[in-house]
């Protein structure tokens, strides 16, 4: 009994190990092959201009019971004054099945996943009492791997989603607030193209106290002057553009650079090797160096995501001349970490309380006389 129990062991780590070596080497090919739709694009109409008056489509909105959003760590001070701004947050990919380009109204794996990165990411603006995270037929994460026609129609049906739960937050955001507009990663996608389309140009640019396009990266040259706001340059600057793609060292972003280039720049432009902005969550600037002691909170979530802590001085954060930012050593932060000591899932809650910081510096300076 004991030999073939050994005989069991030995085969698990092989079959482990061997686990590995595949992912190391053929990582990206395994995941296109199990997460990218082998079917056709599904066309849908368009939502109704006046869908998103329903109160299901949202996961926070002002009213809204049990929102996820309305999560706060044990530990977290109260908030000395309601943040006087209306935030749009765009949540991540959290569909992660082929079986559609676009994930269906209500599926419950994708409703549950983006709970649990709203609880962790849209928490951190619950200051405001005018925090909106809209549903929508998000596409899915295989449409991010697949070099096919499938991809871009995709997104667009997301983004068609996005841009009318956008009309319907101005209509019923206060007129004589400031706004805050949040993305990551296929939210920040389509909040740059929301950007582009509704705000460059238009009075509503004067509105947008900061601009958070985090976990996608934007082009310094075919991307942010389409977008209508420069990037921020110092801490409690209002109207500006941050944005950064975290990292442990060693960094291997080949994966993320192949994603960004499959997609044309907002100019229409392939992306190409253009620099991208890095901006630095714990000084507010583009670019530069902060030391771990800058860092006021880390959110650390539990091994299910629906609880976490706040661990001050966890992390450092510096912009490396890719446009990456670098955290150092990596630090145990759960099971989600990507290839590549990719740390994208956890890019808002490695800051959680310098960008709850920051978003009231902005709002602040954007309100001064």
């Amino acid at each position: 009994m004991a030999r073939k129990f050994l005989y069991a062991v030995a085969v698990l780590v092989v079959l482990v190990f061997a686990g590995r070596v595949a992912l190391t080497f053929y990582g990206a090919d395994l995941m296109r092959l199990a997460l990218v739709p082998r079917h056709g694009f599904e066309p849908q109409p368009p939502l109704a201009g006046n869908a998103y008056a329903s109160p299901t489509l949202w996961y926070a909105r002002p009213g809204l019971a049990d929102s996820p959003a309305a999560f706060r760590p044990a530990g977290l001070a109260p908030d000395p004054a309601p943040l006087p701004a209306a935030v749009f947050f765009i949540h991540p990919t959290s569909y992660l099945s082929p079986a559609h380009w676009n994930a269906p109204t209500g599926d419950p794996e994708a409703d549950r996943m983006a709970g649990m990165m709203v609880r962790g990411m849209a928490s951190a603006f619950n200051a405001s009492n005018q925090l909106w995270v809209p549903k929508y037929r998000q596409a899915t994460f295989g449409a991010f791997l697949a070099d096919r026609p499938e991809s871009p129609r995709a997104l667009d049906l997301a983004y068609g989603d996005v841009r009318t739960a956008f009309r319907a937050f101005l209509a019923a955001a206060p007129a004589n607030q400031p706004i805050v507009l949040v993305g990551h990663s296929q939210g920040a996608l389509h909040l740059k193209r929301l950007l582009r389309d509704e705000v460059a140009g238009t009075p509503l640019a004067r509105r947008v106290a900061a601009a958070y396009v985090i976990g996608w990266p934007v082009s310094l040259t075919h991307d942010l002057p389409a977008m209508g706001l420069p990037a921020c340059t110092r801490a409690a600057e209002p109207g500006c553009v941050m944005s950064w793609l975290s990292y442990a060292e060693p960094a291997d972003p080949k994966l993320t650079l192949a994603a960004y280039a499959r997609f044309p720049a907002l100019d229409g432009q392939a992306p190409g090797g253009s620099p991208f902005l890095c901006s630095n969550p714990l000084t507010g600037a583009a670019g530069g160096t902060a030391p771990a002691g800058a860092n006021r909170g880390t959110l650390v979530p539990d091994a299910a995501m629906a609880n976490g802590k706040l661990v001050p001085g966890m992390v450092p954060a510096r912009c490396a001349p890719d446009g990456l930012l670098l955290i150092g050593p990596p630090p145990d932060m759960g099971q989600y970490v990507l290839p590549g000591n990719n740390y994208h899932v956890y890019d808002m809650l490695l800051f959680w309380a310098n960008l709850r910081a920051d978003v009231a510096a902005r709002v602040a300076a954007w309100k001064a006389p």
